[in-house]
């Protein structure tokens, strides 16, 4: 048979007797350098290291230190665990198993019932039997006809098989007994695979429709060194300490439950005290900067989402219209920046109002499917914290600077430092999402640059993230689980505008065109509730603690009555206080307070009583201060007015 002709990186060209391996050729330049290399790619596809290479090709070699090494491995780890599940289960069906951000995960349909965590040990001590065992992992193509008897036993294969194009090249990947459908990019051999933990389960619907059967989706991740595995380990039970469903549930901030709705979050008086205090907090704050704040309708007649082009672009993401039977539908909104237009053209507006600051805490809805909503970072019920400025052409630039000043005030207040601008363009291809209208979009685009580049703010750019009437500034925020979302948005917008023929009439007397921004400071009151709830593990600061201050008795027959009275002087000077009057132990009340991480715990006992003291203990420390009560009182309206911050 012929030679193929094999180029290397530098451009060296080497003929291979047809069928050579990517081992064959590793081994030829180093023994170490096979010993580390993961997999081969030729033409940039991947090609096992046992492969047969049948082409000339340009060829390198994927390494253990190289980045994409990583998914790789997990990629392979999940095809260990299907075939770890099909020695326990022979029954089960699969779906698919891909490796993603933090590990990987299968999706499974088991015939015997559902997988358990508790099953997690017997699953894994299989997976290691397999990895003892060092099958090697071989890839080949396969027919359509091969592809569909080798897996017609299994529903969910076999529809990907024939929803595959009619010429697509179809390969397997071969481990043992075990056949898998393959792309390419794995490990030589299960021996490669030594440091994986399985970590969870949940429901997935097969392809993500829920019209289709609901699958258990099952997790793990993998590393190349027990270090790294246990490292991560340790960060997962970090996360999960700090998730804020896990909290919420700890100390009574909400819940969420079949019989409400699904993702439609319901505040308990510790989490509604939260949401309160950030709510009069940014409230106060937009106020000073010169917002008029509304209150507008959570119901619109569709037709005004017709004409801003929320029901063109964001149809699938909106409640279906309520039809009034007379003609008129409404619908629930999705965005605010409609309703703030019509309180815009309510009157005849000169420059001399101009900028016009409107905000609104205005409630939304968005139709997210049930497999997506996640405590209250993903709801369909939500509440934004929402502002519109209308401005002349020459205002954007120093809108734009007065909007993003406000945003660090407050990122300053609440402590946040990890995040990094992001300006999201239009993907000028896709002329469905995005209005078309080149030159209105490079207008914008080009003065939203020009403002963050006369800042000398860093950032990076995105095509495809920007709304479909504008381009905008995105504050991506690094939150405490280690992801990254958008916690603050700036969005120039001279499309709504024009669709719905705003003016102000101008100097010259003449009509004009404002332009609009749109802006959210601290995004929905249910996420970013969320979010520090994360952020600060449950500890609050003092200023947004649901309880601020919690005062003990050592004898509620002979202390009660100071204490209940120290709880009604901080409540008459709006402090969170309460007096704790239940039947326990002193050490179980101390201890109680301390696991709902209220900030200050005063014990009062007969030196206290007769002196007008206080004893007090902050949340994590195990000393304790006493002091007059006037002193606490002065020190403790001074950590709330301060935000909690070092002086």
């Amino acid at each position: 048979m012929a030679d193929v002709k094999i180029t290397f990186p530098d451009g060296a060209v080497k003929e291979f007797a047809d069928g050579v391996t990517p081992m064959v050729i590793a081994e030829g330049i180093s023994k170490s350098l096979a010993k580390k290399s993961v997999t081969a790619k030729l033409d940039g596809a991947y090609v096992g290291m046992h492969d047969a290479i049948h082409q000339d090709g340009t060829f390198e070699l994927v390494t253990k230190d190289q980045p994409e090494a990583l998914d790789l491995l997990r990629h392979s780890t999940s095809h260990l665990l299907a075939q770890a599940l099909k020695r326990l289960y022979p029954d089960m069906h699969f779906g698919v198993g891909p490796f993603i951000s933090n590990g990987f995960y299968y999706d499974t349909d088991n015939a015997e019932g559902q997988v358990s965590v508790e099953q997690f040990p017997e699953i894994e001590k299989v997976m290691k039997k397999i990895v003892a065992e060092n099958l090697p992992i071989v890839s080949r193509e396969v027919s359509r006809a091969e592809a569909l008897d080798m897996f017609k036993d299994d529903p969910y294969k076999v529809e990907l098989i024939n929803d595959l194009p009619a010429d697509e090249k179809i390969t397997i990947a071969v481990q043992g007994e075990h056949v898998e459908l393959d792309r390419g990019g794995l490990v030589p051999s299960t021996g490669w695979i030594k440091f994986f933990k399985l970590t969870s389960v949940a429901g997935a619907y097969w392809r993500g429709k829920s019209s289709n059967p609901m699958l258990q989706r099952i997790y793990g991740t993998a590393f190349w060194s027990q270090e790294d595995l246990d490292a991560e380990m340790v960060a997962r039970a970090e996360a999960k300490e700090r998730d804020h469903r896990k909290i919420g549930a700890d100390q009574d901030l909400f819940f969420t439950s079949q019989e409400v709705g699904s993702g439609l979050p319901v505040w308990m008086p510790n989490g509604a005290a939260i949401r309160r205090t950030l709510e009069r907090y940014i409230i106060d704050r937009e106020l000073e900067d010169g917002y008029q704040h509304v209150y507008t309708p959570v119901l619109s007649n569709l037709n005004l989402y017709k004409t801003s082009g929320h029901w063109d672009h964001y149809h699938d993401d909106m409640f279906p219209p309520m039809d009034m039977g007379d003609g008129e539908f409404l619908e629930l909104r999705p965005m605010n920046c409609p309703s703030h237009i019509m309180v815009y053209k309510h009157h005849p507006r000169s420059y001399r109002e101009l900028p016009l600051r409107i905000a609104e805490l205005g409630m939304m809805h968005r139709y997210e499917k049930s497999g997506a909503l996640t405590g209250l970072s993903r709801v369909r019920e939500m509440t934004l914290n929402d502002g519109h400025t209308f401005v002349m052409l020459d205002q954007i630039e120093e809108e734009f600077k007065n909007i993003l000043k406000l945003m660090m005030a407050v990122y300053k207040d609440f402590n946040i430092t990890d995040y990094r601008f992001r300006l999201s363009y239009r993907d000028p291809e896709n002329t469905e999402k995005y209005f078309d209208d080149d030159e209105m979009w490079e207008r914008a685009q080009k003065m939203l640059k020009a403002a963050m580049d006369d800042l000398g703010l860093e950032y990076f750019e995105a095509e495809g993230e920007a709304a479909f009437y504008g381009p905008k500034l995105d504050v991506q925020t690094k939150t405490a689980l280690g992801g990254e979302e958008t916690l603050s948005t700036i969005q120039l917008d001279f499309l709504l505008p024009q669709r719905f023929d705003l003016n102000y009439v101008g100097a010259d007397g003449e009509q004009h065109r404002p332009v609009m921004i749109h802006r959210g400071i601290i995004g929905t009151m249910e996420r970013f509730t969320a979010y520090v709830t994360e952020m600060y593990k449950g500890a609050f600061p003092t200023w947004l603690a649901p309880h601020q201050v919690r005062i003990i008795p050592v004898n509620r027959e002979a202390h009660g009555a100071y204490a209940a009275a120290l709880a009604d002087k901080l409540k008459k000077q709006g402090v969170r206080a309460e007096y704790e009057g239940r039947n326990e132990k002193l050490g179980y009340l101390i201890r109680d307070a301390q696991a709902l991480k209220i900030p200050y715990t005063l014990v009062i006992g007969d030196e206290e009583t007769n002196n007008n003291t206080v004893t007090v203990r902050r949340f994590g420390s195990m000393d304790t201060e006493v002091k007059s009560y006037e002193q606490f009182e002065a020190d403790l309206l001074a950590d709330i007015a301060n935000f909690s911050k070092e002086a």
